[in-house]
């Protein structure tokens, strides 16, 4: 089982907004000893984003979708998310209590009629895949919905991010810091890639459960000196108990190899 996340929306693939969900998922997943699996973003495009959670809901991958939830024409995924699962959408009864007290507070506080076509249309927004549950949405009452470990939301970060929050702390609590997973790099000069391939290799061999990776650099004086000169940033990361094992083989190799090393400074927290 992995986290992973699928963006739906023409507005990001166009670039008329910037993505922010991203970086906020896998920062919300972090603070909790998570990480992120995959990413996908996928436009509004029914066939698309039914044939994407098609493929999904046949994974044991813990999944969540923001955007198209909503009720206007180019809003498509709680339809999709029905025709992937092969089941009708139906109108739950709590989403239309919620929908019907947004209504009323939108309404001065007066009953609103909900026969009323507007109404009619503002009710669908609470139609959902049947056997859904609901998302509680602290900003405006109108939830998301979790069907086969996925996770609607809406598109709007002031809603999506504390309807991901309520998810991750209501149902996968037992998942927090369960296997705390660590980073350790350190920045190398003087070295080429290939040079440093076959201790990659063998500390993925030697520790099954430690990947390694190399990130290599012309030079980039705009993130501070240290990284203006030609360099590779390399690293191990893996579970707790062996990662620092890992790094110290990690830095054995490339002092013999004759690298240069610099540790990286300290991230911003």
């Amino acid at each position: 089982m992995g986290f992973g996340i699928i963006i739906v929306g023409d507005e990001i693939l166009s670039g008329r907004r910037a993505d922010k969900h991203l970086p906020k998922f896998i920062e919300l997943l972090g603070a909790r000893g998570l990480a992120l699996d995959w990413a996908e973003y996928v436009g509004d495009e029914r066939a698309r984003i039914t044939a994407t959670l098609r493929r999904t809901f046949a994974s044991d991958d813990v999944v969540f979708s923001t955007g198209g939830i909503g009720a206007t024409p180019d809003d498509h995924t709680r339809q999709c998310a029905a025709a992937a699962l092969g089941v009708p959408l139906v109108v739950h009864p709590e989403a239309e209590v919620l929908i019907f007290q947004r209504t009323r507070e939108m309404n001065g506080g007066a009953e609103p009629d909900m026969r009323t076509p507007e109404n009619q249309h503002r009710l669908q927004m609470g139609a959902f895949p049947a056997g859904a549950t609901l998302i509680p949405n602290s900003y405006n009452r109108i939830p998301g919905f979790s069907v086969a470990n996925h996770h609607f939301v809406p598109g709007f970060p002031v809603m999506a991010w504390p309807m991901m929050e309520w998810v991750l702390d209501t149902h996968y609590a037992p998942l927090h810091h369960h296997d705390v997973r660590l980073e350790r790099s350190v920045l190398v000069f003087g070295l080429m890639e290939s040079a440093i391939a076959p201790l990659m290799a063998s500390i993925e061999s030697e520790f099954p459960t430690v990947r390694a990776f190399s990130l290599p650099s012309v030079g980039d004086a705009e993130r501070g000196a240290v990284y203006a000169r030609r360099h590779i940033d390399l690293g191990v990361k893996g579970g707790a108990a062996v990662v620092d094992q890992a790094f110290a083989r990690l830095r054995d190799g490339v002092q013999a190899l004759g690298g240069e090393m610099v540790d990286p400074p300290a991230r911003a927290s």
